[in-house]
């Protein structure tokens, strides 16, 4: 049987996410979650000791300082609902004052005004399926309505004259659109108007107002730089790289530019002189991943998250012009130790068809010969695993079990041709990559055949359940979090404003109704032969609960071995330590009993 106390360990190893640096450069607000769930600490210079300034039972979001004062926002939702409250805080924590207070909305940050006395933002205040856009006076605390835009809008910037604000509306997670929205008449002009998937994002105003850089895939396979120009109504990319570019920051001045990128899953910074045209690829960072870089207020200075399989996350700054790497913040790995960490490979194995499928792959160090080895599938499926700090991984390899990752089609990271293998009458293709993966670790004498289990969360949970109707033969267990037993379950009661991006990816309720059940999991519920566990968070507003209890219901019919675990104060996944400590424990015993029977 696993310990908690053993797990404690692993889990005790803290993240620190999300910096906001404040105006004057001193002090650093992050996300750190110490105490269990994610909350805001500041540090007044790099390792220095830092304190904590907020002390939620729920999770916070995100943390942002104004452009011109001591105060900072904050985003926190209610048990894992993501129905985000947006509160204004001073940087000490005493004074703490809420500014959005409609619980029934979900709120989506959109950024400070220049001037700092105005935030914008989207929302379900007005329509639940609608994210319309807002402006906030933080004088007077009025909400206005900008315009009533349909569909799912996000902010994405601020004009330099706080005038007007760039909207990106996405019509799923690989199509969006750009409009110019003039906050006095709440005129609206669509910048990007094109037919396919096209995809915007990481949009920086230049300074002087004549346009916009950001990251598009448009006639092309990876997102890549682009200028906007306003004068022109144009698009012209900046060069072309082979892997997605996907995250931008620009200082004030306009002069320099960060730009992050995802190298076969390794994140890359490069700094951009605009003014002498060139660019510096930054070292000094870990190995690993990085987020997307972001300006601290002082208006001067990048900061980004990095982390690698060895290295808990933490916040660092780079000053452009002389390219120096600060880390400001000090996750530790507390009673584990660095030996005990192992490194992730990257590695590739054919599909059905020929395709090459990324993955990564960790094992004990010093092992070789066939081992229990859980195969754990990402979510999205837009999504990528990648070699970042993994604590039940890490976990999983030091009880003598091996762990691999794949990138199966559909994942991004790859290009936009990859990642739409898998669309609507594809789907399946994307589980048989999960026979490869199979078949792959069983040639190459890595795995036992009779003891290789699937894992997966959200989607990843949907391929779980996939994999066991599909191919019943293969797996010894299967552990399924918070994933989808029907698609047309699913469809039908995920939240509304949800619908319509992942029937973009699925398929149309109405349209592709019989092959959406045909595919489904429960439809074919009684091949399942492996023991199954189900974890499940009970205010899951994406995958509703309810997917768990089918699944877990027609198991328990057919008396297939089942372990059902809900959390009433969770949303999609677990966000706290004490449900996290209650959880993987018992997932490590669930495949101890059928991976390692005597062991």
């Amino acid at each position: 049987m696993t310990l908690p106390s053993d797990f404690l360990r692993y889990l005790n190893i803290r993240s620190s996410t999300g910096g906001s640096l404040r105006h004057d450069g001193c002090r650093l607000a992050f996300l750190n979650n110490t105490t269990g769930t994610a909350q805001i600490w500041t540090v007044d210079g790099p390792s220095l000791w830092p304190e904590q300034r907020t002390f939620y039972s729920n999770r916070i979001t995100f943390v942002s300082y104004s452009p011109v004062s001591n105060q900072l926002i904050f985003g926190m939702d209610e048990g894992g609902n993501e129905q985000d409250q947006f509160f204004l805080m001073d940087d000490e924590g005493l004074q703490v004052r809420p500014l959005t207070q409609l619980e029934s909305a979900k709120h989506l940050w959109g950024g400070w005004s220049h001037s700092g006395r105005q935030i914008a933002f989207t929302g379900t205040r007005d329509h639940a399926a609608e994210f319309y856009p807002y402006t906030l006076d933080l004088e007077s605390g009025e909400i206005r309505c900008i315009a009533q835009l349909p569909g799912y809008n996000t902010v994405a910037a601020w004009l330099p004259d706080d005038q007007a604000v760039i909207i990106n509306r996405y019509g799923s997670n690989a199509n969006s659109d750009l409009f110019y929205l003039e906050l006095a008449t709440g005129q609206s002009r669509h910048l990007t108007p094109h037919e396919g998937d096209i995809l915007y994002g990481s949009v920086r105003p230049l300074p002087d107002g004549s346009g916009l850089l950001l990251l598009s895939d448009a006639g092309r396979d990876f997102t890549n730089l682009a200028f906007y120009d306003f004068s022109r109504d144009s698009l012209e990319f900046l060069g072309e790289q082979a892997w997605d570019q996907e995250g931008l920051a620009l200082t004030d001045d306009g002069r320099w530019l960060a730009v992050a990128s995802n190298e076969d899953g390794y994140g890359v910074l490069e700094i951009h002189d605009r003014l002498q045209q060139s660019q510096t690829r930054i070292g000094g960072l870990p190995k690993g991943v990085l987020g997307s870089p972001s300006l601290g207020r002082d208006g001067q200075t990048f900061l980004i998250t990095a982390t690698s399989p060895k290295t808990a996350a933490n916040v660092w700054a780079i000053e452009p012009e002389t390219k120096q790497v600060t880390q400001w913040t000090a996750s530790s790995l507390g009673t584990v130790p660095p030996q005990a960490l192992v490194e992730t490979e990257l590695v590739h194995y054919p599909s059905f068809d020929g395709l090459s499928i990324p993955a990564f792959y960790l094992k004990p160090a010093g092992v070789s010969g066939p081992l229990p080895v859980v195969i754990d599938i990402h979510g999205g499926p837009e999504g990528q695993s990648r070699p970042l700090f993994r604590a039940f991984s890490q976990y999983l390899v030091s009880q003598g079990y091996a762990v691999l990752l794949p990138n199966v089609r559909g994942s991004t990271g790859y290009g936009k041709a990859y990642s739409h293998l898998d669309d609507v009458y594809k789907r399946m293709d994307s589980v048989a990559d999960l026979k490869a993966a199979y078949d792959w670790l069983v040639q190459a004498g890595n795995a036992d055949p009779k003891r290789i289990a699937v894992y997966g969360g959200s989607y990843g949970g949907f391929m779980v359940l996939s994999a066991l109707t599909t191919y019943p033969e293969l797996w010894a267990a299967g552990v399924d979090v918070v994933g989808i037993a029907s698609f047309v379950t699913f469809l039908e009661n995920t939240s509304a404003y949800r619908r319509k991006l992942r029937e973009a990816e699925y398929g149309d309720l109405e349209r592709d109704r019989d092959f959406l059940h045909s595919i489904s999991p429960l439809t074919h519920v009684e091949r399942i032969t492996a023991p199954l566990m189900v974890i499940h968070g009970a205010n899951d507003p994406r995958v509703p609960v309810g997917e768990a209890e089918q699944i877990v219901a027609a198991l328990k019919t057919r008396q297939v071995p089942v372990e059902y675990l809900c959390y009433v104060d969770e949303g999609h996944g677990l966000a706290k330590l004490e449900n996290r400590l209650d959880a993987y424990p018992k997932v490590v015993a669930f495949l101890d009993r059928y991976l390692k029977p005597n062991g």
